[in-house]
């Protein structure tokens, strides 16, 4: 009798959760009911198997609203309903219309009006919906006639007066208003509560007709969904037959191709994967994967293919990806088998520049009506709950980012920050906004909108109202189409080097960077910064504690650097089995067997699957819902403990002892969930390799392609300091010279305007196109007239020495140019003919300081150019020691004067810590270790150089700092305000440092997780 029910999906209006809102109605004996969420279908299939569980039956429908007023409810009859429904919705969404008063003609769906906006004369499927304080209106004769048209109208919002309130303050955040200025019509009637079922027909007990009609519409809808039946679109070409004859030439050419004609065992391989993706009838997956890479290739992009699907040898034959899978002995069960019923998962980056070309391609080809992007629920997260429920309540400013920026235990005590505390802890999860998924495209048989209302955000993609997991429950499996800076590095560097040098590097064969041994040697001592996922200082020190030197090696340790298997204990473990191999035992044979490439350590997701299979003695599809349990993929913790207690229950039987298992359970347990699988890591390794062999030798134009991509871990100024380390001439910004990105010419390189800090992306891109069309700027006057710009932006230009080419100082360009614009009339701009020379001026020469340039650069940049940051200190005192000779100061006490790169906070169970990365005067890298005891006395003070007190600790060949003491070191007064004091030390605290947070719970330490070096158990 529930014909119109609200979940916490009406955004920022209903406060019910789906799953809560079908138990209460459990609990009230209800046997049908509609969910019906504002504008949205994104409940609804959970609903319905919510429902089915709870014997009750699902109606499903969309209350239709305008700007907070309701205009209909329309309930889905059957499956062409809903997409009637989604159509009508959609079309709105795109065009920015508003929804009509009056509902348009359905055939398939019921329409309920409310007794207030109900029209004269309705069609056969409308009705008008009567609410129980309504019922005294019937004594009018006007709605006497119209008994046969009347429906049960009772509403669920909330729950008890407590959601109430909380139901309010949702309506005062969606209106951007104060709780207090609330109007009746903005929030529900305080009646929309569920009901015992007998309690509410008592309510119509006098109406039975209206029951009747109530009961009528519930018989009429019969929603039916079936679930587990895949949805995405089936064949790439017309037939699974013909799909799978395409595929088997394709992967057979393939194989020809990268292993020859007489490779037994790929050919097996092959044969083997053929059959499999047979039997689960994706031969059409693989192939609209391959069409999106053709596409790609045939327009000169590079990809990347990683994840699980890089385990398939078809798709290394089909181009998907990089990785062999044979060299690496891949599982690619773990990618696809029959015991695992899921659809393949392929994960494929672009450049961050191609991507949207990617996607204009797949929804072109297959069809606007056909493709979406997956939705996601973006919910009300801890600072923003607090500032919004704050405002509600009128709290200031200040107490807003007060309650937003710091813990509740700091949080004042009164009665109102009590009150936003109280609601706002409600408001945890719930959603807030539906938002785009990064990277998940549907690709469907039948129209999307038979499933979902489309909605089209400021991107320009369409997306659907659900998210990936309710999208992989209703049948689809997501395609994958990322996009990461890294392939921009990669992708530019090659582009930048055929155009700077004249030399096409192959960067598509990958054998030419794997087995480089210039490329081995920077990899083993570290030297990576700006390399795809190995620069960051923590990658770095793991390389050179394993004298990292062949591409197995870093496919391991693109695994192990993952929180998971460090936390466990097993980073450190690998380390020194790595470094001592003949001072441990395996702890049970079966380590050694299936994990002896990785001295008995699990470090990848597979490796869960396999200690399962041949150690627990689990069957293949438990071991994978093991993995899928732990790393996030399976939502259902009852599965997980079932598959818990069956391992322990198989070891048993097996006969290994009870500590042992419990020590490799603790293990699967710690890692799985943060690792990678196998072909995720080497597919990385892949990508780290293209990256650095381009940085080993050709290091000038992979920085200008790091920087131009917007850096990666460190922020643009390191990565200048590489490129001038690697013998880069580093150029201001110029006029004539620099385009909106930086430039190189050779191995000189021009800052890009973009990196002027205060000048607009307009005027820097109408500098460059301008110059273009018409030439070199002639000097400050010409350029005046051909660019519509004002004085703050010329003195910009002015101050970073964009018009040097001209031979004025700075100064005296500045009056000119004041000179200049005093009397300029920009109408005039482009319309002079016969260009007059302005008048000339003697203009005095003013002495400047010889760091004034640098602290100009600072200002406009935060960073100095024409020195380094070691000449601006007041000190000339460099440091005893280089960081070039750490390794021979083990144990030993060291002083050194460094400028700050980075810190990276680490919690600990004593408290905070951080790794510090930094540069000394020779412009090398070192790293220091800060723990808390240090800090509390010796804090890091902001961006700028130090002098470091502390002991070199050398682990595993890679030397870290412990520091005792430190001091930020003062650099000279800023010489353009010698005569200012307040203004003589304010640019430098324009000086950036890296600072990334963690938030985690500390790591147990080595005592603690106590990880076994020797057997447990005789001849194992």
């Amino acid at each position: 009798m529930y014909l119109n029910c609200h979940s916490f999906h009406s955004l920022r209006y209903g406060t019910i959760p789906v799953e809560e809102l079908v138990q209460q109605a459990s609990n009230c004996y209800v046997k049908a009911m509609a969910l019906t969420d504002i504008n949205t279908v994104t409940g609804i299939y959970d609903f319905i198997k919510l429902c089915q569980a709870a014997d009750i039956k699902p109606l499903v429908g969309i209350e239709f609203r305008c700007n907070n007023t309701l205009r209909y409810i329309g309930l889905a009859v059957n499956r062409e309903g809903l997409g009637e429904m989604n159509r009508f919705l959609t079309q709105r969404n795109f065009n920015d219309l508003p929804l009509p008063a009056m509902a348009p003609v359905f055939e398939n769906v019921i329409i309920i009006y409310t007794l207030i906006d109900a029209p004269s004369v309705l069609k056969e499927h409308e009705y008008i919906g009567i609410k129980s304080d309504e019922l005294m209106l019937l004594f009018q004769d006007k709605w006497k006639n119209r008994l046969d048209k009347l429906v049960l109208l009772h509403s669920v919002t909330f729950r008890n007066k407590k959601e109430y309130n909380l139901h309010k303050i949702l309506r005062a955040i969606d209106l951007n208003i104060l709780g207090s200025r609330l109007s009746l019509n903005d929030y529900c009637s305080n009646l929309e509560t569920m009901l015992p079922l007998s309690e509410l027909l008592e309510k119509y007990a006098d109406y039975p007709s209206i029951i009747q009609n109530t009961q009528k519409i519930i018989d009429q809808c019969n929603f039916e969904y079936e679930f587990g039946i895949p949805r995405n679109k089936k064949y790439f070409t017309n037939s699974r037959e013909e799909d799978m004859q395409r595929l088997r030439t394709l992967a057979q050419e393939g194989m020809v191709k990268k292993y020859g004609p007489d490779n037994i065992i790929a050919k097996q391989r092959v044969e083997k994967e053929l059959k499999v993706i047979e039997e689960l009838e994706f031969s059409g997956y693989f192939l609209i994967t391959w069409d999106i890479i053709r596409y790609s290739t045939s327009m000169g992009f590079l990809h990347i293919g990683r994840g699980s699907g890089a385990n398939s040898i078809i798709a290394y034959c089909l181009g998907i990806t990089d990785i062999c899978p044979i060299e690496l002995d891949l599982y690619f069960e773990r990618f696809l088998n029959v015991n695992r019923k899921s659809p393949p998962d392929f994960d494929i980056d672009w450049s961050w520049k191609e991507r949207d070309i990617i996607l204009e391609y797949i929804f072109k080809r297959y069809g606007a009506d056909h493709v979406a992007f997956c939705g996601t629920n973006v919910e009300f997260k801890y600072r923003s709950i607090f500032r919004e429920v704050g405002k509600v309540f009128g709290l200031p400013k200040e107490e807003l980012d007060a309650l937003a920026k710091n813990p509740i235990e700091l949080h004042d005590s009164n009665k109102v920050v009590r009150m936003v505390q109280e609601y706002g802890m409600m408001l945890e999860k719930y959603p807030n906004q539906r938002s785009m998924h990064s990277c998940g495209i549907l690709i469907s048989e039948e129209p999307i909108t038979n499933f979902t209302v489309l909605e089209m955000p400021p991107k320009g993609f369409p997306i659907v109202l659900f998210d990936m997991h309710t999208a992989e429950d209703i049948g689809f499996e997501k395609f994958d189409i990322l996009s990461q800076r890294g392939i921009g590095h990669i992708d530019d560097s090659v582009k930048l080097i055929l155009k700077n040098r004249g030399i096409n590097v192959d960067i598509r064969d990958t054998s030419l960077s794997k087995d480089e041994v210039l490329c081995n040697q920077y990899l083993g001592r570290g030297k990576t910064i700006g390399c795809f996922y190995i620069e960051s200082p923590a990658m770095r020190g793991l390389l050179r504690r394993l004298k990292c030197n062949n591409y197995k090696i870093l496919v391991a340790a693109s695994s192990i650097i993952r929180p998971g298997v460090a936390q466990s204990g097993m980073m450190k473990e690998y380390i020194f089995r790595h470094n001592n191999p003949d001072k441990f035992e395996y702890f049970h044979q079966v380590f050694k067997e299936q994990l002896g490439e990785t001295y008995g350590i699990m470090v990848y997701q597979e490796d869960v699957i396999k200690i399962a299979l041949h150690y627990g003695g689990l069957h293949a599809a438990d071991g994978d819902i093991l993995r899928r349990a732990m790393s996030g993929k399976g939502r259902s913790k009852a599965a997980l403990q079932k598959v818990k207690d069956h391992f322990f229950e198989c070891c048993q039987e097996q006969g290994h002892p009870v500590e042992l298992s419990q020590e490799i359970y603790r293990q699967i347990e710690s890692f799985a969930g943060y690792s990678f699988c196998k072909a995720h890591s080497a597919s990385y390794a892949v990508e780290s390799y293209q990256s650095l062999y381009l940085k080993v030798h050709y290091p000038i134009e992979f920085m200008v392609a790091v920087i131009n991509n917007q850096g990666g871990f460190y922020r643009t100024e390191v990565y200048i300091h590489e490129a001038r380390m690697s013998g880069a001439t580093i150029h201001n910004p110029c006029v004539n010279k620099s385009e909106y990105e930086t430039t190189l010419y050779g191995s000189d390189i021009y800052l890009g305007l973009m990196h002027l800090e205060g000048l607009e992306t307009k005027v820097a891109q109408q500098i460059v196109s301008e110059r273009e069309l018409h030439g070199d700027y002639l000097g400050l006057e010409d350029f005046i007239n051909r660019i519509q710009i004002g004085i703050e932006s010329i003195q910009i230009l002015i101050f970073i020495g964009a018009f040097r080419f001209t031979g004025k100082t700075k100064n005296q360009l500045l009056v000119i140019a004041r000179l200049i614009l005093v009397n300029f009339k920009p109408e005039n701009r482009n319309l002079m003919l016969i260009q007059e020379p302005i008048k000339e001026y003697s203009l005095p020469k003013l002495e400047r300081s010889e760091f004034e340039d640098a602290f100009d650069e600072i200002e406009l940049l935060s960073f100095p150019v024409s020195c380094s940051p070691f000449d601006l200190l007041q000190t000339k005192f460099r440091g005893d020691v280089l960081a070039k000779d750490l390794l021979k100061h083990h144990k030993k006490q060291v002083r050194m004067l460094a400028y700050l790169i980075s810190r990276k906070h680490v919690p600990t169970k004593l408290g905070a810590m951080y790794f510090g990365t930094w540069i000394d005067a020779e412009g090398e890298l070192f790293d220091t270790a800060h723990f808390t005891g240090s800090l509390k006395e010796y804090p890091f003070q902001g961006g700028g150089c130090y002098l470091l007190l502390g002991t070199v600790e050398v682990d595993y060949h890679f030397p870290t700092i412990t520091i005792t003491k430190m001091a930020k070191m003062p650099f000279i007064s800023d010489p353009r305000y010698s005569n200012a004091d307040e203004r003589q030390f304010k640019v430098h605290e324009q000086i950036k440092e890296d600072v990334s947070m963690t938030h985690r719970q500390p790591y147990p330490q080595e005592h603690e997780i106590n990880l076994p070096r020797h057997k447990m158990v005789k001849n194992g």
